[in-house]
């Protein structure tokens, strides 16, 4: 039962003892720091940041790891027995005076990376640095650049707000059940300022979507799917010096934000 129970939540325990002292390196906690961890676990994480940092909040879905949890009785941790996709960080932090020094770290269960990273999207303004565990495939696609075949909407959306950057792979070996593919420990440091502002950005995202839904096609046609007219693209193209017949992974993030503003205010 708790066997299947795991494998449904995709978790995946680290347990090499390096692989987790270089995450500790990179989390480079201090006094200063408010820690929130998700996933928890066992703690392998978890003891190491609070000998660190000023304060860790561990957050553990499941009931059966909390009275191991617990019985350290650390003074700067607070054990937190949630669903991560329901926890309201505005509420969680309200209380506590650690200004821009929010850190968010955690090995991510690969099913819930998604939404747990659109969580963090919409929260973004409470964090200073995420360092997250994550499916390799999913990782290269935050991270990656205009050019690369894991150039994607995420790409543009968290690197409009975060400074993305790849720190190193884990083998399917470092954990315990080995999953089936690479992990890879991602750094997303929050920009003082946003590179570009985006006004409608829940639009913003689904023009993304729509412009990378068929990526072996031209960009052109993708847009025209979109319910916009081919004049007006090509109109879009020229203003911008887009090439007609580039595809949707070797448009620049400036560029998107170009077309994006360029279409909605023809639509006003």
């Amino acid at each position: 039962m708790k066997r299947t129970k795991i494998k449904a939540m995709g978790q995946h325990f680290l347990k090499d003892n390096a692989v987790l002292k270089e995450i500790v390196r990179y989390i480079s906690p201090n006094r200063e720091d408010f820690i929130i961890e998700i996933g928890a676990g066992k703690g392998a994480l978890t003891f190491p940041l609070t000998a660190k940092a000023g304060k860790v909040i561990a957050i553990e879905k499941d009931r059966a790891f909390i009275p191991f949890l617990q019985k350290k009785d650390i003074p700067n941790l607070t054990i937190l027995e949630e669903d991560i996709l329901k926890v309201d960080f505005n509420e969680l932090l309200k209380d506590h005076d650690f200004k821009n020094k929010v850190k968010l770290a955690g090995n991510l269960p690969y099913s819930l990376s998604s939404p747990l990273l659109f969580k963090v999207l919409r929260e973004r303004e409470l964090f200073s640095e995420c360092i997250f565990l994550l499916q390799k495939e999913v990782a290269e696609r935050i991270c990656s650049q205009p050019g690369s075949k894991n150039y994607a909407p995420l790409s543009i959306l968290f690197q409009i707000h975060f400074s993305a950057k790849l720190l190193f792979l884990v083998s399917p070996e470092s954990f315990s059940p080995p999953p089936k593919v690479y992990s890879a420990l991602i750094s997303l440091k929050k920009r003082d300022h946003p590179l570009f502002l985006i006004e409608q950005e829940e639009l913003f995202h689904q023009f993304l979507k729509g412009a990378f839904k068929h990526r072996r096609k031209i960009l052109r046609k993708n847009l025209v799917k979109l319910n916009l007219t081919l004049p007006l693209i090509d109109e879009a193209f020229n203003e911008f010096g887009i090439e007609r017949n580039l595809r949707p992974e070797q448009i620049s993030i400036s560029q998107f934000v170009d077309l994006f503003n360029f279409f909605y205010s023809q639509k006003e």
